[in-house]
């Protein structure tokens, strides 16, 4: 009944979402606190008072959300932990952004550079699609963002997953011997999943001005807000370079489903063609207006990421100083594993004490745990709950 491609689908499998108790959700790297207070007003403004637009199609191309995304951008650097705030409230809200030395942008981010989708999932399936051939393998790291391959799959475009260095992170080396071997498209997550370790930007650079100049280079920031380096400086000089970021993680709004990429303008219209190929009106209403209203408070944004990273690094500290292997993280989880500790045994005893976490029974992770941080008081429970295994 089915067709061959089909029959060779492998769908991506996310983190548990529970049905039978309320957890602890520290499992699928979604932000711990809630959005913007202004988000929630807006939704509620909009339900209340524009009602009847939700009847009527929405701006195919998003248009203001892409020119409110990329004023944030250019307000923030593109890295919320280390914005710099001045007034607002104590929740940072209302704050005036201002980027870091470190993460200020040589140019002006504008919204002909931004394409924006139902999450980063769909934004990264078009970028497949857009740019990867099944004529010659994409070339990614053996461990990254699990969903690659899945796409991979989808659109029947061969894989070439290059192995990790023996430190857990990329290697730029060998990744640029394989590209270049076959004229491939290179993607990764920067920083990189599920290991939580980051390229510099000048390192991105350095395997940009190496990689084949005629195939796109996508880096992956979903991240990158809590304390990576932002690639968008780069796009000044490397129009292949393409950049998906989202709204799921950092900006508190992974059940709004919303992602972009920042890009060239050329690239952006490519995807685009691609969009209406498929769904004109990808992003709905009131996904538009929510957006909106975040990128119009990323103060509260940037106090959210700091209180992560805080959070981050006090638990790493936490699991060294009782024998666990962390892997260094500019992300808002760890990646840790103990010698003798089976992880999949520690996964369930914590589950049974009401918290998720993640593993993974991929061959060469499966010691590792995957852990989200949450709130001060959810990492309390979680401590309380390791130091009693």
């Amino acid at each position: 009944m089915t067709t061959e491609r089909m029959k060779n689908l492998h769908p991506y499998v996310p983190g548990e979402q529970p049905k039978d108790r309320d957890y602890i959700k520290l499992n699928a790297n979604e932000n711990p606190y809630p959005p913007s207070p202004v988000v929630a007003k807006t939704a509620v403004r909009v339900a209340r008072k524009y009602a009847a637009r939700l009847g009527l199609y929405p701006d195919p191309d998003s248009n203001a959300l892409k020119s409110a995304i990329a004023a944030m951008l250019n307000q923030t650097g593109g890295v919320l932990c280390r914005t710099e705030l001045r007034g607002g409230k104590k929740n940072g809200s209302g704050a005036v952004c201002s980027p870091s030395a470190q993460d200020r942008i040589p140019f002006a981010v504008t919204p002909d550079m931004v394409y924006c989708g139902n999450g980063s999932d769909e934004v990264l399936s078009f970028v497949f699609y857009a740019f990867f051939d099944s004529d010659r393998p994409v070339v990614l790291p053996s461990f990254t963002y699990s969903f690659y391959p899945v796409y991979a799959g989808f659109y029947a475009i061969p894989l070439n997953a290059v192995p990790l260095r023996s430190d857990w992170s990329l290697d730029t080396q060998n990744m640029l011997a394989e590209a270049n071997a076959t004229d491939s498209g290179i993607i990764f997550a920067n920083p990189n999943a599920p290991t939580g370790i980051g390229l510099t930007r000048a390192q991105v650079d350095a395997m940009i001005r190496a990689a084949p100049k005629d195939r796109v280079f996508v880096v992956d920031e979903a991240y990158v807000d809590f304390g990576g380096e932002s690639c968008i400086p780069l796009l000044a000089e490397h129009k292949n370079l393409l950049i998906v970021r989202t709204f799921s993680k950092s900006l508190c709004g992974a059940g709004m489903r919303l992602g972009y990429v920042v890009a060239s303008p050329e690239l952006v219209a490519h995807l685009t063609t691609v969009k209406n190929s498929l769904n004109h009106f990808p992003v709905d209403v009131m996904a538009q207006r929510l957006g909106i209203a975040a990128c119009g408070d990323a103060g509260y944004y940037a106090r959210c990421a700091r209180l992560i990273v805080c959070e981050r690094d006090d638990f790493a500290a936490f699991l060294r100083a009782r024998g666990w292997f962390v892997l260094p993280s500019q992300t808002n989880f760890v990646f840790a594993k103990k010698d003798g500790v089976r992880a999949e045994e520690t996964y369930r005893a914590i589950k049974a004490a009401g918290i998720l976490v993640r593993h993974f029974s991929a061959a060469g992770i499966e010691d590792f745990l995957r852990i989200t941080i949450g709130t001060r008081a959810q990492m309390d429970a979680l401590k309380a709950v390791m130091e009693s295994l």
